[in-house]
């Protein structure tokens, strides 16, 4: 008995709480017989009041004449006459009310209502005098765009019950600041306190104790308010285990829940913590604990599988009154709990976005109050159980995103009350036939997006058939729908948003089709076939419009009120119409890949709105216009692949917006102009396949900072690869092949960032959504010609061959740990392969073939797990090939053809007996080189003394004077070698006779 008593409590003070709301909402005004009428003193305060205020609307129109207890908005008091309320709440009707706030309206003194919600004062302060209505016990500001600091002397309100200042949530930043909350302590009576949206970040140490001085509070509610600080501990706060309603969510705590709000709280009924930045593990809850709690969201935190024993624990209540669960968005795992079938109460069960394995729990056949589930992006595996037709109120179902498989059960079709149902990306198989919608009468959202390689699920309704239900939204991808184009749509008047992907429908759009107000279309990688309206007008402007990869034919259509409109991979033939500049509703043209021809006109620039244009693949022709100018949103511009002939205009790199430039395999010549170095904000830029020339200009590292991808392949350019190219961090794709660069390679390139460390692929991608552009580029990797797209950003690579670039091969690019492709071949590169060249531990493709490269290859190239493209053929390389790691799969010679002193497998060569054949070659070529030196040596005699002596004798043949000389010289020589010769012979002849010497 006691705890029947303990558990009514509380709802018997949430019922007293709710009815004296209501009491000061309905202040006794409706006897009008009784009614004194209106004080004067306060309909001039009222009316001074009205003309500060902006009503463009005139909501006021009603504030004329004597009684102001008539007017709108305004109640009296029946016995005394006196204004007690003041609601000017902005339900939508009408514009909303701005201006100035006139302190005229201190002079209602018995003021105890006050209501400016949903209003637009612009920003300005929350008046001060607001705080001097003794009186006033309800005061609701939110949504009306005040700003400042919220002024302490509302903490003189003393009889306030409801203070909501809830700031407006369609700005990024809280308009509405404190200093401190100490304010909020002069509030003894508050019952309800809202300030979500405001900035309570210079309060974040002392909001809790704050809070804990207000013994009458009963809702909190403090969403969005930038506090950090949770306190752990409970003693110093019990007055607010008392509380209703607590709604934290989305702030920044960054901590785990603390004990105190799950334990001692036998009153919680409404609990809100979802994007608080919470971590798990969960506190266990006590017995007996939270068993009023209606409404639990947790979803949007970081909270671990532990967590799921919160679900176990408030399970145990026996009167559990559990009607919202939300945990989406966390990081709960492991098999859904079968206590989840205990919650009797459950109208709402939200699961998404967490890591659940496993099949559909049998349990939930027991919530037959549910209305909407939610157990989007985990595992869920196995089929929809058949019982799925049972819970009879059921509203909303999203099962997308899983690995469940299997037919999709008939009984779905019983869901009378089913208004959304998500199937998307599963393995479905079988049919689905009327009977899945024989009930279906308030479906209105339809979604069955499936993967591309499934295809295993069949549509099978009559031609004729008329569904019961008027859809809203259709998404159907990559099923088999009836080959002819579905007539039942046509049944459809409330059809929105209609997606038919990839469904086999052959047949031509029939005429009523057009009719239908639609707001996007996505008929894409269909059959379908025919012309299209040449010209189309939609009531409303039209999102976006996919026909692309059909076999559309005919001319270009145009289709006024439109933004997004894609035609691309059709036939359409024909000039692009001169009239495409009146399509001023355009944002994303993309007709690539048809059999356009002709000019590109020059209206396009009247296009002021488009970011994107798609003109690739056709047969355009001319040049690119000169004066493209007031495109100044333009992010992506794709003319590839064309006849286009001239020189890149300089109006290209007046749009400081332009990101990606795309003029490849075209006729463009001439040197590249600087003005292309004003696009500093270029990311992607692809001339590759035309004729430029001259040298590769060293502007573009210094001006085109953001550069990540630059293909100049297949050009006339020549000259040194400038150094500064080094500068571009953001690079990871660099492709010169293909021109007739000469010079070293710089050793700076071991400088490019991007190229050190791993990209990942964004996560965060809608598989349903509707990309507008992926750049594409057709690069050269593992030997062949291939084209990436989504994959674009985590290539990695560098194509410098088919130039004429000389030396080594820098060492420092051995430090781009993460480059995927290295292709140098086709150069006159010299010296050895780099030691070190298995630091590059991400290289899938190297190709170094047709350079004069020499030495052994380096055993540090085999640590390169990675590597499966391999061509080292065409140089001077010696030793044995490695054989470790994913070096004995290499099994293709051709890998290290015509490097004739190579050994090991692949080759025939095999390296002992290579090594014994070395030994006597270099024997045989000593031999060689003594020969060799011994015969130059007689050549060189036998030809020196005739080249000699016709050197001389012909010379003084020749020339008379000097054979004079020469004679003269010769006789003056020969004389004084006689002279000298008796001079000696007399000095020996005396030197004998004087010392005696016999003869």
């Amino acid at each position: 008995m006691a705890s029947r008593k303990n558990t009514l409590l509380p709802l018997i003070v949430f019922l007293l709480f709710k009815l004296l709301i209501v009491e000061a909402t309905t202040i006794n005004s409706t006897d009008a017989d009784l009614n004194k009428g209106c004080i004067e003193e306060e309909r001039k305060a009222l009316l001074e009041f009205k003309h500060g205020l902006k009503d463009p609307s005139d909501r006021l129109s009603s504030w004329v004449g004597a009684d102001c207890c008539k007017w709108r908005g305004v109640d009296c008091d029946n016995q005394t006459g006196n204004v007690v309320k003041v609601d000017l709440r902005n339900n939508g009707d009408f514009s909303r009310l701005g201006g100035e706030i006139s302190d005229s309206l201190l002079d209602l003194k018995h003021l105890n209502y006050m209501d400016l919600s949903f209003n637009h004062f612009q920003g300005i302060p929350v008046p001060d005098f607001f705080g001097s209505f003794e009186r006033l016990r309800y005061l609701n500001l939110s949504n009306a765009v005040f700003g400042g600091v919220i002024p302490p002397h509302l903490g003189n309100l003393s009889q306030l019950n409801y203070l909501d200042l809830n700031g407006d949530v369609s700005y990024y930043v809280p308009l509405l600041r404190v200093s401190n909350l100490n304010w909020l302590a002069g509030l003894s009576s508050l019952k309800y306190l809202d300030l979500g949206n405001v900035n309570l970040s210079e309060a974040t140490t002392t909001w809790m104790q704050t809070v804990n001085m207000l013994p009458s509070l009963l809702e909190l509610h403090l969403a969005q308010c930038e506090l950090s600080d949770f306190p752990p501990y409970s003693n110093p706060f019990v007055n607010l285990t008392f509380l209703l309603v607590i709604d934290l969510s989305y702030n920044h705590f960054n901590t785990t829940l603390p004990g105190w709000l799950f334990n001692n709280n036998s009153t919680l009924t409404d609990l809100y913590l979802g994007g608080a930045n919470i971590k798990g593990p969960i506190p266990q809850v006590g017995m007996g604990n939270l068993c009023l709690l209606v409404n639990l969201d947790l979803s949007h935190n970081d909270i671990e599988s532990q967590g799921i024993e919160l679900v176990n624990g408030l399970s145990t209540c026996t009167n559990n009154s559990l009607e919202l669960l939300n945990l989406g968005h966390n990081q709960f795992g492991g098999g859904l709990p079968d206590s989840l079938g205990n919650f009797k109460n459950l109208k709402s069960l939200d699961f998404g976005y967490n890591k659940f394995v496993g099949p559909f729990p049998n349990s939930i056949q027991r919530l037959t109050n549910l209305e909407s589930l939610d157990l989007s992006e985990n595992s869920v595996s196995g089929p929809i159980p058949t019982w799925i037709g049972n819970l009879l109120r059921m509203k909303r179902i999203d099962l997308s995103f899983n690995l469940m498989n299997g037919t999709i059960p008939e009984s779905i079709g019983q869901l009378t009350e089913l208004t959304q149902l998500y199937l998307d990306s599963n393995s479905w198989e079988g049919v689905i036939s009327e009977i899945h919608f024989s009930n279906l009468t308030n479906l209105e959202r339809f979604s069955l997006h499936l993967s591309p390689k499934n295809h295993s699920l069949h549509f099978q309704v009559r031609p004729e058939w008329i569904p019961p239900f008027n859809l809203k939204y259709i998404d159907v991808s990559n099923c088999h729908v009836y080959p002819k184009f579905p007539t039942w749509l046509r049944t459809q008047k409330r059809l929105t948003k209609i997606t038919l992907r990839n469904v086999g429908i052959s047949d031509t759009i029939p005429k009523w089709f057009w009719k239908l107000d639609i707001w996007r279309l996505d008929l894409s990688k269909n059959q379908l076939h025919g012309k299209l309206p040449n010209t189309l007008s939609f009531g409303s402007t039209a999102f976006l419009l996919d026909l692309s990869s059909n076999r559309l034919v005919g001319q270009l259509p145009l289709w006024f009120n439109v933004a997004w409109l894609f035609l691309e991979n059709n036939l359409f033939s024909g000039p692009i119409p001169l009239k495409i500049g009146k399509l001023l509703s355009l944002k994303v043209l993309d007709v690539s890949g048809n059999l356009l021809n002709g000019s590109i006109p020059s209206s396009i620039s009247k296009l002021q709105d488009l970011y994107i244009i798609n003109l690739a693949n056709n047969h355009l022709s001319g040049k690119i216009p000169k004066k493209w100018n007031g495109l100044d949103d333009l992010h992506v511009l794709d003319l590839s692949n064309n006849k286009l002939t001239g020189g890149i205009p300089s109006w290209m790199c007046s749009i400081s917006s332009l990101s990606s430039l795309k003029l490849s395999d075209n006729h463009l010549s001439g040197e590249l102009s600087s003005s292309l170095g004003n696009c500093t904000g270029l990311y992607f830029l692809d001339l590759g396949n035309n004729r430029f020339s001259g040298e590769v200009p060293k502007w573009i590292g210094e001006r085109m900072t953001s550069l990540g991808l630059l293909r100049l392949r297949g050009n006339l350019f020549t000259g040194d690869i400038p150094e500064k190219l080094c500068w571009l961090s953001y690079l990871h794709i660099l492709d010169l092949a293909l021109n007739n660069l000469s010079g070293f390679i710089p050793q700076c390139l071991g400088n490019l960032t991007a190229l050190t460390s791993l990209t990942l692929l964004p996560t965060n991608v809608d598989p349903l959504s509707h990309h507008p552009y992926w750049e594409h580029m057709e690069l050269v990797m593992k030997g062949r010609h291939m084209e990436f797209e989504r994959l674009l950003p985590i290539v990695n690579l560098i194509d410098l061959s088919r130039n004429n670039l000389w030396g080594e091969i820098p060492n420092g690019i051995t430090d781009l740990s993460t480059l995927g492709t290295l292709n140098l071949s086709q150069n006159q590169l010299t010296g050895k392969i780099p030691e070190n060249i298995g630091a590059l531990q991400g290289l899938e493709t190297l190709d170094l073939s047709c350079n004069h490269l020499s030495g052994p290859i380096p055993s540090s190239i085999s640590s390169i797990t990675s590597l499966s493209h391999l061509n080292l053929s065409h140089n001077l390389l010696s030793g044995p090939i490695p054989t470790a790691n994913q070096f004995s799969t290499f099994n293709d010679p051709s890998i290290y053809e015509v490097n004739l002193k190579l050994c090991g497998l692949p080759l025939s060569d095999n390296c002992t007996t290579s090594k014994d054949q070395n030994h006597k070659d270099d024997q045989d070529e000593e031999e060689d080189e003594d020969n060799r030196y011994m015969t130059w040596f007689f050549i060189s005699m036998g030809m020196g003394f005739p080249v000699g002596l016709w050197a001389v004798c012909g010379s003084l043949a020749l020339n008379k004077s000097l054979r004079h000389a020469y004679f003269q010289f010769i006789d003056e020589t020969i004389d004084s070698l006689y002279v000298f010769k008796i001079m000696n012979m007399t000095r020996l002849k005396r030197k004998t006779g004087r010392i005696g010497v016999p003869s």
